[in-house]
């Protein structure tokens, strides 16, 4: 099969299409042809191996898994051993970065709970878009934001991959939702549902005078004080992206402050992914794709996601 392979950490150049062995499902497991993939920031992180605290997880000196990628859709092909939860010819989805990835490849053998069935009403490519995305919003704004019916909740970077999924999450939690974005992507958060947006290029929101529920912060460029501000009593500010204040010190600023300061650890499973799966079938929530790459345009795809300014998010279309 042909995959997407890199020994050595560096540029998105080091990633290279090669002919691999297809991966034999062990017990427990089902052998997937991928059909579609989508790209996350962590796959730049594990490509370049920085920042170097992500190495204790994916090798000191170079990559323990040499196909990276851990979102999916495709089709199940061969059951392993003891594999009870889908027969051949099914069409999964999932996330599959907790057991090995292995997603820029046009099959993968996985755990089958790393999976769900894949809605009828969606393509692949748009399947693949969510699994990973999609839940970091969802446990964001549910678990770590505790949403609730009628809240201001703001979404900070509410045009990108996580953030086009949270604007219209939140929605289906029945809050009031502000997108905050670039000039250029007014109009599509607006459509992702948000009842208000800012430019940040013509306003800072931390200084604005309005306060709110629930902050879910993608992009991590305002100070942890300027955050506070601008939550009401008793708040919620969930940091998505790095953001050195919450994660060392949440518990002191929350004391302090009484408002909480949290910082979000992502953790993929399939009851989750089947509450995003109704969310899709039930089109309340639809994936937003900025461009579709070949599976042989990885490291381009990466590089794309890199600049900064892709919208919602960016595919890989393998089959």
């Amino acid at each position: 099969m042909k995959a997407i392979v890199y020994t050595a950490y560096g540029p998105p150049d080091v990633l290279q299409l090669r002919d691999v062995d297809i991966p034999a499902p062990g017990e427990g497991e089902v052998l997937v042809k991928i059909h579609a993939a989508s790209i996350n920031y962590g796959d730049s992180v594990l490509v370049r191996g920085k920042p170097l605290v992500g190495r204790l997880w994916s090798g000191l000196i170079k990559p323990k898994h040499p196909i990276l990628g851990t979102d999916i859709a495709g089709r199940v092909e061969v059951l392993g051993r003891e594999a009870k939860q889908f027969q051949a010819g099914e069409e999964v989805f999932g996330d599959i970065g907790a057991y090995g990835f292995g997603a820029f490849a046009e099959y993968v053998s996985v755990c089958e709970s790393a999976l769900t069935h894949k809605p009828v009403n969606v393509t692949f490519e748009q399947a693949a878009a969510a699994p990973q995305a999609a839940v970091v919003a969802l446990q964001g704004l549910r678990d770590s934001g505790q949403i609730q019916d009628g809240q201001e909740v703001l979404v900070n970077g509410a045009s990108g991959g996580i953030g086009s999924f949270a604007v219209q999450i939140a929605k289906t939690f029945g809050a009031r939702v502000t997108g905050v974005c670039s000039t250029s992507n007014l109009e599509l958060v607006r459509s992702l549902g948000a009842d208000e947006v800012i430019d940040y290029t013509q306003e800072n929101f931390t200084n604005s005078g309005k306060q709110y529920d629930l902050i879910f912060d993608i992009v991590a460029n305002h100070s942890i004080s300027d955050y506070l501000v601008a939550l009401k009593p008793a708040g919620n500010y969930v940091a998505c992206a790095f953001n050195p204040t919450s994660l060392f010190f949440g518990a002191m600023v929350s004391k302090r402050s009484g408002k909480k300061a949290i910082s979000l650890s992502h953790k993929p499973n399939q009851i989750d992914l089947l509450f995003i799966k109704e969310l899709l079938e039930d089109r309340k929530v639809v994936p937003f794709i900025d461009r579709s790459f070949e599976l042989s345009e990885v490291a381009e795809a990466i590089r794309y996601v890199e600049e900064g300014h892709h919208r919602g998010k960016v595919v890989i279309a393998v089959n």
